[in-house]
């Protein structure tokens, strides 16, 4: 999918229409919960009900200013770039951005901010992209996933009134492929939250702490006892309003009219002090007067105390609540992430919802904290979620049988496929040599049979007497060899001193030929033999096992003999050589 082009100009009442639905990429930060200037729970609350804030005079001259330092700075980025920049409005599926220049391959993008301080300490000497806040990096990502572009050029200027450059600093954002999967997720969960969000009746209005309805005026006059007072009056109605005051405490609302009574009770106490004194200017000593008194502002600080108390016992209640609402979210969340998965593969993320409600002292900047805390872990669960069902899939596909798919599914896609590459090597080794190891041992098995079979053939053929030991006959001059008697068999034949003179005919083997050079080699305990060496004595090979020469097992007799009477005859040329040599 390409980039559509919107013929919108930024700022336009079409262009502030199609930002109300679309996923913008300057509404990323807000999104998850980076932004320094809108909370999530705020543009949740936006989107749910299409009510937004309106723009104050000194922000509109800030927006004012901003796209007077982007139009004056756009030439200083083409001149970086080396192509022209034109503004454009891009939107690929759902996803939107609105761009302050793009080249006309669409290959470079650009984007401009206002210079300041914090700006300024980030875009040192040398920085890159990657060194920019979170909230600048978002913005910048999903221009990139909108337009498919390589690299931005992140410019940050200030000008004067007269236009004249006051400042510039710049550098490159390249795509980040982590960050990218965090926006598409981040943007899913937000969806997920403005269905689910229960727009409120109305617009809170300011918290502003109430008071109880003030008390009458105190009246006092003495002229050594009291000649007038509306002191068992005010008694009766100051017991009154303490009684009505509110001890439940759940809203923002109820927390400020709370502490503001407590300052009044204070007021109430003071009030009386100076009232008892001026009585006591008057007078030297009125029991009844002093004790009402005294009544009535023991009312007001007890009421002031208890009051002061419930109000901080009652907020860290709420911060407790919020904070547990928060970790039982998350905790469902993930419960349902693990519920579509073979097994419950999903670790537990992390969500620091007591560092995020530091320093918030009214509960909705509490709740809003603690919804901006969850919305990210949620995203980081979807992500790592995402992750675990492709590397389900990759392990399907491998073939393999593993015990430890519960690590190997959270590992990042390139060391899976680098685990699964060595594992399938070392199974291929492993069945190798255990190939190696039945053909070793069916070759062994065969051998013994071949052997078993020759033994019984030889039983069966060579039933005759020997007429001298094997010695006397290895003794016999190899002439003579000729005139000792011969019986045929179907090893051979054979002289009566069971010895093999010449192989069997061919046409006379039914056997499969198994003896190799090396158990012909170890049965004359290791005297060098080749197959060359055989094919000298008369004896082809009979077959091959890769490139192994194979004999026929009854050979090996016959080959015995014609090494024996090998030797026989050099020993024999040796005596005739030595008696030539006498004489």
């Amino acid at each position: 999918m390409t980039m559509e082009i919107l013929n919108l100009q930024q700022g336009s009442t079409e262009w502030h229409q199609h930002r109300a639905t679309a996923y913008n990429a300057s509404d990323v930060p807000s999104m998850l919960a980076c932004s320094p200037y809108k909370s999530r729970s705020d543009f949740v609350r936006e989107r749910a009900t299409g009510i937004t804030a309106e723009v104050t005079p000194a922000q509109q001259r800030i927006f004012d200013d901003g796209h007077r330092f982007e139009a004056l700075a756009r030439p200083l980025a083409e001149a970086i770039i080396g192509e022209e920049l034109s503004p454009c409005v891009g939107k690929r599926g759902k996803y939107s951005a609105s761009f302050d220049g793009l080249t006309f391959m669409g290959d470079v993008a650009f984007e401009h901010k206002t210079l300041g301080n914090s700006l300024r300490d980030a875009m040192t000497l040398d920085c890159t992209g990657a060194d920019l806040p979170l909230h600048y990096r978002a913005q910048m990502e999903q221009q990139a996933m909108v337009s498919g572009c390589e690299r931005i050029l992140f410019m940050a200027s200030t000008w004067d009134a007269e236009d004249n450059l006051i400042e510039e600093r710049h550098c490159w954002y390249e795509p980040d492929a982590e960050l990218r999967a965090q926006i598409i997720a981040g943007w899913e969960q937000f969806e997920k939250d403005v269905a689910a969000l229960v727009p409120p009746e109305a617009a809170p209005a300011p918290v502003v702490g109430k008071t109880p309805d003030n008390l009458p005026a105190l009246l006092i006059q003495v002229t050594g006892a009291v000649t007038a007072s509306n002191l068992p009056e005010y008694k009766a109605h100051a017991l009154e309003v303490f009684k009505g005051i509110n001890r439940t405490l759940t809203t923002d609302q109820d927390f400020a009219t709370a502490e503001s009574t407590v300052k009044w009770c204070a007021d109430v106490e003071s009030r009386l002090a100076a009232a008892k004194e001026h009585a006591l200017s008057q007078t030297a000593t009125i029991d009844a007067l002093f004790r009402t008194i005294d009544d009535i502002s023991a009312e007001a600080r007890r009421t002031r105390l208890e009051l002061d108390k419930l109000v901080k016992a009652r907020k860290e209640e709420i911060r407790g609540e919020i904070v547990a609402g928060g970790v039982a979210a998350l905790r469902e969340h993930i419960a349902q992430l693990n519920a579509a998965m073979p097994a419950a593969y999903m670790p537990q993320v992390p969500a620091d919802f007591a560092g995020a409600i530091k320093g918030k002292r009214t509960v909705d900047s509490l709740r809003s904290a603690v919804n901006d805390a969850l919305a990210r872990a949620k995203i980081e669960a979807s992500n790592i979620a995402t992750r675990i069902h492709a590397n389900v899939k990759t392990l399907e596909a491998s073939g393999l049988v593993v015990t430890d798919a519960a690590v190997l599914v959270l590992k990042a896609p390139d060391d899976l496929a680098a685990i699964i590459a060595n594992r399938k090597a070392a199974e291929q080794q492993r069945q190798e040599a255990e190939r190696e190891r039945i053909r070793a041992e069916e070759a062994a098995r065969a051998d013994r049979e071949a052997r078993a079979k020759l033994e019984a053939e030889q039983q069966a053929v060579l039933i005759v007497e020997p007429k001298s030991t094997i010695a006397e006959e290895c003794a016999r001059p190899a002439e003579n060899a000729a005139n000792v008697p011969l019986i045929r068999g179907e090893v051979g034949v054979v002289d009566a001193g069971l010895r093999i003179v010449s192989p069997p005919a061919p046409s006379a083997r039914t056997s499969v030929p198994t003896l190799r050079i090396g158990t012909i080699k170890e049965r004359l305990q290791h005297m060098s033999v080749t197959a060359e060496d055989l094919r000298a004595l008369g004896f082809e090979p009979a077959g091959r096992e890769r490139a192994a020469p194979l004999y026929h097992e009854d050979d090996f007799p016959a080959i015995c003999e014609a090494i024996a009477a090998q030797a026989l005859e050099a020993k024999a040329q040796f005596l005739r050589d030595l008696a030539v040599v006498a004489a």
